[in-house]
């Protein structure tokens, strides 16, 4: 795709959504942190519907070391993965009372030290709480991207390098944002909802379904 179509792609974005949000619900850095890892091949509202008790009792690291794995794991039972993610949660706390006072740290290689928390969600938690123009590279981006010919990689990190070189800085503040929820509600998997989409006259999908 031409740098053109790309940036009228994503000023066609932001004005349907100027300025979007993660769809999780979070109340503090640690909150969100918690609802990413739990995230992981769950769906955002699976992970929102058990967070609000359980953050009611454990909104910091050292409340959760309180709560306790097995409590823990009787809050989030309801998705998939449970077992590793308490594990995970409780180990990155015991990392953050002892290494970081308590608090999340604010620097990506920090982050991606704490058990549960990969490339992806690294770069979710930097440019969510930190404002730093990352890109989250998810199975939404990585399909939307290869797909709509913003880039023709193979794996998610070279499409997390491929997209910072082909998104103007402009747009990067809420790029991975935009590409999650065409994603997530146009550009479906299975069935993508071309005659919906605001950019299929820019998409370069072969196989996009013909407009009425």
């Amino acid at each position: 795709m031409q740098k053109k179509s790309v940036d009228e792609m994503f000023s066609r974005f932001s004005k349907r959504e100027p300025k979007p949000r993660i769809e999780l619900h979070y109340s503090n850095n640690f909150t969100l942190f918690v609802a990413v890892v739990l995230s992981a091949q769950s769906t955002d509202k699976g992970v929102n519907k058990i967070t609000p008790d359980l953050f009611h009792e454990a909104d910091n690291p050292f409340k959760m070391l309180l709560l306790g794995e097995t409590r823990l794991k009787e809050h989030i039972k309801s998705i998939g993965l449970y077992n590793s993610k308490a594990k995970n949660i409780i180990k990155a706390c015991e990392i953050m009372v002892n290494k970081h006072n308590n608090q999340l740290p604010d620097n990506f290689d920090d982050l991606c030290a704490l058990p549960g928390v990969g490339r992806k969600s690294a770069n979710v938690l930097m440019n969510s709480l930190f404002g730093h123009h990352t890109i989250a590279v998810d199975t939404h981006v990585f399909r939307v991207s290869n797909r709509m010919g913003l880039c023709k990689t193979k794996t998610p990190d070279a499409t997390e390098k491929a997209l910072h070189k082909k998104i103007p800085a402009k747009w990067k503040n809420y790029a991975h944002h935009w590409l999650v929820l065409h994603g997530r509600y146009v550009c479906k998997a299975r069935n993508p909802m071309c005659s919906d989409c605001i950019v299929a006259d820019i998409c370069e999908f072969k196989n996009r379904r013909v407009l009425p």
